[in-house]
């Protein structure tokens, strides 16, 4: 006879804070007791336990963890235990300072967020920052690339569901005659793909399909060296199948020649709470094995289990 498993009530804040306060105590840092608490609580969860250790132990949560762990293991742990603006915030700040133009992370902040997030990931990072993220992408960047990221990061697209379908044939036309004329940074192209809403991007590019015969993606992969055109593909892949992009960053993170943590940590604590059911979904597909079980052939440890207690985080 099958019994069902019946999901236990959550322990209290305080109990929670009590806990995570024992697992720093004494000689060593009780990671598994760490994994178990905030491995699975939920973003509001989370806020709520910082704020109670605050008042209880006078000292931010993140402050311990960041002196008690070490290396991807920490990251990871950190990354998780920040509000998600904040996170973001940070995510975006460190890929200022340390921009390269292979550097994707804020075309991937700008476009998989929702407005109302991007919103307030650029709030947070004023009140960290003391200075806005469009002035810190714009020193940061040049050419093409700042052409895109500025308005990406200062966009707040409508977020409905309706679409101008006279619009989208304009549109799609103008995409195409640039993309021909190999206008890469004409300020039409990149307007359309920076303001319109998703739904809108959507329709323009399947019309783009439709009348040109190429999914746009294709035409946009003239010069594979260029990375102009390959943070292009990528927003494009961002604004419309958010899952295919994380996809192939976790297929380049854990790949045969060395793990990338950095990219690996970024969109497990990034997409755990979002979309990380169909982005696994995505990676069987794609690549014949479970996430779960690249993770586990290509990681060790503690930074193994927490980034295995996130992909099985089912709070969305």
């Amino acid at each position: 006879m099958s019994t069902l498993t019946v999901p236990q009530p959550l322990p209290p804040v305080a109990d929670d804070c009590e806990q995570l306060r024992k697992a720093f105590a004494g000689w060593g840092t009780n990671e598994k007791l760490i994994i178990s608490i905030l491995g699975h609580r939920n973003a509001a969860q989370r806020k709520l336990i910082r704020q109670t250790y605050a008042e209880t132990y006078g000292e931010d949560l993140l402050k311990a963890l960041d002196r008690e762990l070490t290396n991807d293991f920490e990251r990871l742990v950190v990354l998780w235990s920040l509000d998600p603006a904040e996170r973001d915030a940070y995510l975006a700040n460190e890929a200022t300072k340390r921009w390269t133009s292979s550097n994707q992370v804020l075309m991937e902040i700008a476009c998989t967020r929702s407005p109302q997030q991007l919103l307030m990931a650029r709030q947070a990072y004023h009140a960290r920052y003391k200075k806005s993220l469009e002035e810190d992408v714009a020193h940061h960047t040049t050419g093409d690339f700042r052409k895109l990221l500025v308005p990406l990061v200062s966009s707040y697209r409508y977020d409905g569901d309706e679409v101008n379908m006279t619009l989208a044939k304009a549109e799609a036309k103008i995409l195409h005659e640039k993309i021909s004329e190999k206008a890469y940074g004409h300020e039409d192209l990149i307007r359309i793909l920076a303001t319109r809403s998703k739904a809108q991007v959507n329709a323009t590019l399947n019309h783009y399909k439709n009348e040109f015969g190429n999914d746009i993606n294709k035409d946009l992969k003239t010069d594979p060296k260029d990375e102009f055109l390959t943070i292009l593909r990528a927003t494009v892949k961002c604004l419309t199948r958010p899952e295919k992009y994380f996809e192939k960053v976790l297929r380049l993170a854990i790949n045969k020649r060395g793990t990338d943590e950095g990219a690996l940590t970024r969109v497990v604590a990034t997409r755990a709470e979002v979309d990380m059911k169909f982005i696994s979904e995505e990676y069987q597909r794609r690549n014949s094995i479970p996430l779960d079980r690249a993770i586990v052939k290509d990681t060790t440890g503690d930074y193994e289990k927490m980034l295995l207690a996130l992909i099985g985080h089912v709070e969305a």
